[in-house]
């Protein structure tokens, strides 16, 4: 498929699902027109009661990820951090807590209703340590060796140009710096009907990298420390539903993806400087 019409594809659907929690308080994972029913399997009990009392209630329904980056990325007091692909802004405010004020955390979002929807949480939050940026995760508005920390949910795997990412990802990683990312990742060969449907990729499933691949590809970029650490697998009846509801032969193709997608946190450093000597 081609990256631009894929590009397209997922800036409309993210731009629904923005307007749908504006309109009704309730969205349906990347923006898919699938019922949010379908998606509870991928997007349901990411974040604790905890975290969910920390951020305005807009930012909790407009979360469209596969896990919670924030939790496991072990963010310090004075980092900063950039997520890419931001959403309605809820894991930018829980980085934001936990980088405080000495910290900054950006969030870059290519879609104009969704990075409205993050700034009006950010003023609801009081967040004054937060920035959200408008762009390309293929092409990250900030300086070579710049951020601390890469977080991400859910949102590399729609990408038409994950090299391109990946790469941009490591540039602007300062020495030392970490990638932290959940993202769903497929465990073996998925039927050719998944792959080919754009409905699916904008909802977070057929662009996804096989595992083996997701790892050469950071190492590709130059990341060191690779790890692919399964959150969640996907049951054959996960998958019913969402089949369901994009038009595709739920019967004929759900036993094929019973356990071949996976929520994934996925961990890689740049290496300091003082490994390159």
């Amino acid at each position: 498929m081609n990256p631009q019409d894929i590009r397209e594809t997922v800036k409309t659907r993210y731009a629904q699902a923005a307007l749908q929690v504006i309109g009704s308080g309730r969205s349906s994972c990347c923006g898919t027109t699938a019922s949010p029913e379908a998606w509870d399997s991928i997007t349901s009990n990411l974040y604790e009661a905890s975290d969910r009392a920390q951020v305005p209630e807009d930012a909790v329904a407009a979360s469209l990820g596969c896990g919670n980056p924030v939790a496991l990325a072990q963010l310090r007091p004075g980092d900063t951090v950039l997520d890419l692909g931001s959403g309605g802004g809820i894991d930018v405010l829980l980085s934001a807590k936990r980088v405080g004020q000495t910290g900054k955390v950006y969030g870059l979002d290519m879609t104009d209703e969704m990075l409205a929807l993050a700034r009006e949480n950010q003023r609801k939050a009081g967040a004054d340590n937060v920035e959200f940026l408008k762009g390309e995760i293929e092409n990250i508005p900030l300086p070579d060796a710049s951020v601390d920390t890469i977080i991400s949910n859910c949102v590399i795997n729609l990408s038409g140009d994950k090299t391109r990412v990946l790469a941009e990802a490591f540039r602007v990683l300062k020495p030392g710096g970490r990638l932290a990312v959940s993202d769903i990742v497929v465990r073996r060969a998925v039927p050719t009907a998944i792959r080919r449907s754009v409905e699916l990729w904008a909802g977070c499933v057929a662009g996804a990298l096989e595992e083996s691949e997701y790892r050469a590809r950071l190492e590709q970029a130059g990341f060191v420390a690779v790890s692919v650490e399964p959150t969640r697998v996907y049951r054959a009846e996960d998958a019913k539903q969402l089949l369901d509801s994009s038009g595709l032969d739920a019967d004929a193709i759900a036993p094929h993806v019973d356990g071949a997608f996976m929520s994934a946190f996925i961990r890689a450093t740049k290496p300091p400087i003082d490994a390159k000597e």
